[in-house]
C-alpha cells in the first residue's frame, strides 16, 4: 500500500473552495481521503523532464560531498539546496540540529558541501510534520531560476468533474491560496473528456485565457505532456507551482508534486517502488504489510473494524459522544486471525490509546475469525486497556462463545451506539485518573 495522505494540495484546496461555483449541478465538493503514492521533488523533476517538460538542472546528492560535485558539475553561480522530505512548508522550517530552513540559496560547491552536510540525516521540522519532525536523507542540488512571471497549473481527478480537469491561473507561486479566496476569477477549471484526453486547441486556449496567447503554442505541448504523463503514470494529480519565466524568456517547471492512484500500483511497480518508506508513520507501514488500511489520527480510543464506510461510521458515533478516534483502521473483508492481532499491535503502539473499540459486521469476514485473532493478541500483547466488542453478522454465536471461554476482560455489545458510548465512557475514565496521577488498569484475565 502506499502513503495514506493526510495533508490536502493547492488544486484540492482552491477547489474546494470554489468548485462549487464553476460546477452547473452545484453539487457539493467534498475531500475525499484515499490512498496515494507521494514522491520526493528530485522524482517529480524527473519525471517532467522525461516528458518533454522543462525543469532547471538538477542531482540528488546523500552526503556534503556528493553535494560539492553536483554543485561543481552544474557551472552555476547560483543554486539552492532542497530538503528531500515529504511535507510542506520546508522552507519555512528548521532543523533540529539549529540550521534554519529547508530550502537555502548557496552560492559554491563549498556552499554546497557545507550546508548539505548540515542537513543530511537531520530532523526538519515544518508545520505540517510538527514538532517530532521528518528525517531528511537525500537533498536536491538545483540551479538557482529567478523568475519574472510564475503561473499555476495542474491536472487533478474531480470525482465532481467526472473525470479530469486542468486548473490553471496567471497569478501562481506561493500566494496562490489567497489567489483562490480572494479573486476566484483568476483561476481557470478546464474539464476534460477523457475518452478523447486533452487537444491542442484546448490547450491553446487555456494559455491563452491565463495570459500566453503568444506562447499559445508552446503552453498546449506542455500541458499535452503533462496529461499525457498524467494519464501513463495513473496520476491522481499532477500540480506545477510555479511554472515560471526566467529572465531570458524560458519556461520552466520550479516546483511539482505528484501523486499516484494506490489501485495502479500492480502495473505502476517502477514508480511504486521508489516510495519512501522514511517518510511515513511506522504504524502505517507495518499495517500495509498486512493489506491493512489504517490512518493514525489525534484521539485516545482505538478502532478497529471491517470496512472503510463502516469504519468513517464508528469514528463519527465515538464523536457524538463525546470522545475522539486514536485511528482509522480497516481489516478489510479477507482478514485472518494473524492480521487481526497485528491490527491490535498497530493500534495498541499508540501510547494516547486508552480503549479499544471493535466494530465488525461479519459478511465475508467471519466473526469467530476475529474473535480468535482479538483473543490472541489479548493474551500476547498483555493488554491492559479495557476492548469492547460490537460483532454482528457471519458465525457471530460461535466467536461469541469464543470469547465468553476465553477467559478474558472483554466486553461484548450487541449495539453500536452503547458500545461507542461505553467506549468513551471507559476512556474519559482514565484520562481523568491518569490527571490524578492515579494508575487504572483492566486486567485482561478474568
Amino acid at each position: 500500500m502506499a502513503k495514506m495522505l493526510r495533508t490536502v494540495t493547492l488544486a484540492e484546496k482552491i477547489l474546494f473552495k470554489n468548485g462549487s461555483k464553476i460546477i452547473a449541478n452545484n453539487w457539493a465538493l467534498q475531500l475525499q481521503q484515499s490512498r496515494s503514492l507521494n514522491v520526493h521533488e528530485h522524482i517529480s523533476y524527473t519525471l517532467l523532464s522525461k516528458a518533454g517538460i522543462q525543469v532547471p538542472n538538477f542531482g540528488v546528492a546523500k552526503s556534503g560531498k556528493e553535494a560539492k560535485e553536483i554543485a561543481t558539475k552544474l557551472n552555476v553561480k547560483d543554486m539552492a539546496v532542497k530538503a528531500q522530505v515529504l511535507t510542506g512548508g520546508r522552507g519555512k522550517g528548521h532543523f533540529k540540529n539549529g540550521l534554519k530552513s529547508g530550502v537555502r540559496m548557496i552560492y559554491s560547491p563549498e556552499d554546497a558541501e557545507k550546508d548539505v552536510s548540515q542537513m543530511i540525516g537531520q530532523l526538519l521540522v515544518t508545520k505540517q510534520t510538527g514538532e517530532a519532525g521528518m528525517i531528511c536523507n537525500a537533498v536536491m542540488v538545483t540551479e538557482r531560476k529567478y523568475p519574472r512571471k510564475e503561473y499555476y497549473f495542474a491536472v487533478m481527478m474531480e470525482r465532481a468533474f467526472n473525470g479530469p480537469v486542468v486548473i490553471a491561473s496567471s497569478q501562481g507561486g506561493v500566494n496562490i491560496e489567497e489567489v483562490a479566496e480572494e479573486n476566484p476569477d483568476a483561476i481557470l477549471y478546464h474539464p476534460i473528456d477523457i475518452m478523447k484526453g486533452l487537444s491542442e486547441s484546448e490547450g491553446e486556449a487555456i494559455a491563452s485565457k491565463v495570459g500566453l496567447a503568444d506562447k499559445k503554442c508552446e503552453i498546449a505541448k506542455m500541458l499535452c505532456d503533462m496529461y499525457n504523463l498524467f494519464i501513463e503514470k495513473d496520476a491522481l494529480l499532477i500540480e506545477i507551482n510555479p511554472y515560471a519565466e526566467d529572465t531570458c524568456g524560458n519556461y520552466f517547471a520550479l516546483d511539482a508534486k505528484f501523486r499516484f492512484d494506490d489501485n495502479a500500483s500492480f502495473r505502476q511497480k517502477e514508480l511504486f517502488a521508489l516510495r519512501d518508506f522514511t517518510q511515513e508513520d511506522p504504524k502505517e507501514v507495518a499495517a500495509a504489510k498486512f493489506d491493512l488500511n489504517y490512518i493514525a489520527l489525534d484521539g485516545n480510543i482505538g478502532c478497529m473494524v471491517n470496512g472503510a464506510g463502516l469504519a468513517m461510521a464508528t469514528c463519527d458515533i465515538i464523536t457524538l459522544h463525546g470522545g475522539q478516534p486514536a485511528n482509522f483502521l480497516d481489516v478489510g473483508g479477507g482478514a485472518t486471525a494473524d492480521a487481526v492481532k497485528e491490527a491490535f499491535k498497530i493500534i495498541t503502539s499508540d501510547p494516547k490509546v486508552q480503549a479499544l473499540l471493535v466494530n465488525i459486521f461479519g459478511g465475508i469476514m467471519r466473526c469467530d475469525i476475529i474473535a480468535e485473532g482479538i483473543i490472541a493478541a489479548t493474551k500476547e500483547l498483555k493488554l491492559k486497556v479495557p476492548i469492547i466488542c460490537r460483532l454482528q453478522g457471519t458465525n457471530v454465536d460461535e466467536a461469541k462463545v469464543l470469547i465468553a471461554n476465553s477467559g478474558m476482560r472483554i466486553l461484548p455489545i450487541d449495539c453500536l451506539d452503547e458500545a461507542s458510548r461505553l467506549a468513551v465512557k471507559l476512556s474519559n475514565i482514565i484520562t481523568m485518573a491518569r490527571s490524578a496521577k492515579l494508575d487504572v488498569q483492566f486486567e485482561m484475565p478474568l
